[in-house]
């Protein structure tokens, strides 16, 4: 990419550069979840005074209150930014008229009918054109296809007649957000930065740069929008190729857990990946599927995101169908049966149930007439799909009543040890009790 030099960018450009570098930048977040919340929050850090907005009141009350609702920003560290006067919550998009910058952090989900939901971006760049000015950088963070900030957002900007890349910027810039990681957070994971025009760019990159240690930049919008979905088509597609690999060892009787651990021992040419009960989060399960979605309207089958979606997707009914035949060994009927699940969050040490499979594995127990409870001291309580359930306060009570237990989400500091004693029959879908050296004839693995 050629880059511009810094004489020969438009003044408004120049401008906001010289604005983030000394910190005079006043930023806004649109979107306060899990990837608006933790950004604002090292904005503020890095020296911005940051406006946070979202739609949501009560949130925005919370927030107010100096009471966080996620684990990635705790209330202690949330709190002393409140009263310096480094951040501050609203509902109001008016409150973005004298921002500098503003980064759109809103969600992107399917419609049930596979198709992406963009209506949340558009309802938030909408929102924004009445705080829109010259100078100022709009830089969209929701993951989608490639060709939507320009194709959708950018028009937007335009529509009152402003210049995007003279008076207005635009930028895409791909969140890499792993809830619950320590080693790696807002701060110090590389960031990619897209823009429509070069100018738009290094006006993008000159903001995060300000907080964010390491900025890459790229040549496009489409760039950016594309490197993130082959982050996670990566991930799911090796997700899937593990998880058949699951299915052919068990119809082969070897032990694929043993296979992946001596597969992981070779150090070059071989990545480890591990299978489970499907895939959850907010990432993973959709994004690819914005991919194979926008290549139809190229008349191009993505066939390895396919295959990878049929495979994930099964994995539940798989999960269900290995405790059934199980219990049937047991002279035991899944009609009726009590069944206790252990996690229903998406991945271990974390409260998020967004996609997670363990929803889907015990709506299908519950539909073959399975009596479910569960246990996760991440989530206490939970609603999907018309039913609800909270978590079981004495879990090796429920244990011991139930003819089956399941372990979908393998949270760091369970007793596994305790429940393999105290279980009639347990499904190790994550190897929990295996990687803790828990070995039972009681015990099966995925």
């Amino acid at each position: 990419m050629n880059l511009p030099a810094s004489h020969s960018l438009p003044p408004a450009a120049q401008e906001l550069i010289r604005r983030f570098a000394t910190r005079r930048a006043v930023v806004g977040v649109v979107g306060l979840g899990y990837v608006g919340l933790p950004l604002a929050a090292v904005l503020a850090e890095g020296g911005y005074q940051v406006v946070g907005v979202d739609v949501d009141a009560k949130k925005v009350a919370a927030l107010q209150k100096g009471e966080s609702y996620l684990p990635d920003v705790p209330s202690e560290r949330l709190q002393p930014l409140l009263s310096g006067g480094r951040f501050r919550a609203t509902t109001s998009f008016s409150e973005l008229a004298g921002a500098d910058a503003a980064s759109i952090c809103v969600p992107t989900p399917l419609r049930k009918t596979g198709d992406p939901d963009l209506s949340h971006i558009l309802n938030a760049a909408r929102a924004l054109r009445p705080a829109l000015h010259s100078p100022m950088v709009v830089v969209l963070e929701s993951t989608t296809y490639p060709g939507t900030t320009r194709e959708l957002v950018l028009p937007e900007l335009e529509a009152e007649g402003r210049v995007v890349g003279g008076e207005i910027f635009l930028a895409f810039s791909p969140e890499r957000v792993d809830p619950g990681r320590e080693d790696w957070t807002t701060e110090n994971t590389p960031k990619i930065i897209g823009g429509v025009t070069a100018a738009c760019t290094e006006v993008a990159a000159a903001f995060y740069e300000g907080a964010i240690r390491s900025v890459v930049r790229v040549s496009s919008t489409e760039v950016a929008e594309m490197t993130k979905l082959l982050e996670n088509t990566f991930r799911a597609v090796n997700i899937g190729l593990v998880n058949e690999v699951a299915v052919m060892c068990h119809r082969l009787g070897i032990d694929v857990w043993e296979v992946i651990e001596a597969a992981a021992t070779k150090p070059f040419g071989f990545m480890r990946f591990t299978p489970g009960p499907g895939l959850g989060g907010h990432c993973i399960p959709i994004d690819p599927l914005y991919l194979s979605w926008k290549l139809k309207t190229v008349k191009y089958n993505a066939r390895f995101i396919e295959l990878a979606s049929e495979i994930n997707t099964n994995m539940p009914r798989y999960v269900v169908s290995r405790v059934q035949d199980a219990l049937n060994e047991m002279g035991l009927a899944l009609k009726g049966a009590r069944v206790l699940v252990i996690g229903v969050a998406y991945k271990a040490n974390v409260s998020d149930i967004r996609e997670s499979p363990a929803l889907d594995v015990i709506g299908l127990l519950r539909e073959k007439g399975a009596e479910v409870e569960y246990f996760d001291p991440w989530v206490p309580s939970l609603e999907h799909e018309g039913w609800g359930s909270r978590s079981v306060t004495d879990w090796k009570a429920a244990a011991r009543a139930a003819a089956c237990v399941l372990v979908l989400t393998d949270h760091a500091g369970f007793d596994y040890a305790s429940l393999a004693a105290e279980a009639r029959l347990v499904f190790d879908t994550r190897n929990a009790l295996g990687a803790a050296g828990i070995h039972s004839p009681t015990v099966m693995r995925l």
